[in-house]
């Protein structure tokens, strides 16, 4: 199978800025969702989508190809990620000297907690159920359950549960019906759903679980200070000890 892995990673950030090529234990975020992908050995290449050039320049230094500039229309707080995802397919299938690819993987950089195992168990997943799967992506514990916990307000300002589940309201949190949130540590997409496709979620899914420890998105200031103290609290895995 020629699985291609992507980092989608643009300039930006405003919540934390500069955070894909900043630091984490001594090595930027780019540098560790390259290694990561990398390490599961399962990769001919991995391939960076930036419109800036520093992130580029540092994505080369770990070995991944920058064969394109992302489009400014691609870049932006609001473009879809999901048009970058179908912009790098069709650039990959137009000048790829092996064919087109037959599974894409996107390895974001704000998930540098990840480990190789991870993206390894969704491509697993895929090649089980290949003919009846369009997407595999990863799921962590959520905080909340939209079910018990999480309210949502009506016109009149009054709190309502989220959600109501099958057979009516739950007294206690552990009989809600189990949730998961989505975590972007790894997605496995089939390439025709990505071209095809007006969302990821609109094909059949199937999930991987990852732990909340190795689950954290970085999007704020506040997620770095988090994924710095994890970083302390954790040692002797293969990928932060070659870090």
């Amino acid at each position: 199978m020629n699985a291609v892995a992507f980092v989608f990673a643009r300039g930006g950030s405003k919540g934390c800025p500069g955070k894909n090529v900043r630091p984490l234990g001594g090595v930027p975020l780019i540098g560790r969702a390259i290694r990561t992908a990398q390490a599961t050995g399962r990769f001919r290449e991995v391939i960076v989508s930036t419109d800036d050039a520093e992130i580029a320049r540092v994505a080369r230094t770990f070995g991944a190809l920058t064969p394109f500039v992302r489009p400014a229309d691609l870049a932006g707080d609001t473009s879809p990620e999901w048009l970058a995802w179908r912009h790098a397919v069709q650039f990959y299938n137009d000048h790829s000297t092996v064919g087109p690819m037959d599974l894409f993987v996107s390895v974001p950089a704000v998930a540098p907690l990840r480990e190789p195992q991870d993206i390894t168990g969704c491509l697993d997943l895929f090649a089980r159920h290949s003919h009846e799967t369009d997407v595999v992506l990863t799921v962590t514990t959520p905080s909340s359950n939209p079910y018990f916990s999480m309210l949502r307000t009506d016109a009149e300002g009054l709190a309502h549960l989220a959600a109501v589940p099958p057979g009516g309201s739950v007294a206690r949190r552990q009989d809600a019906p189990p949730v998961w949130a989505i975590t972007p540590v790894t997605y496995a997409v089939r390439p025709d759903h990505i071209l095809h496709g007006e969302r990821m979620l609109a094909g059949r899914t199937r999930t991987v679980f990852v732990p909340p420890e190795r689950a954290v998105d970085i999007d704020t200031e506040l997620d770095f200070a988090f994924a710095e103290f994890l970083m302390s609290r954790t040692s002797g895995t293969t990928l932060r000890a070659a870090a």
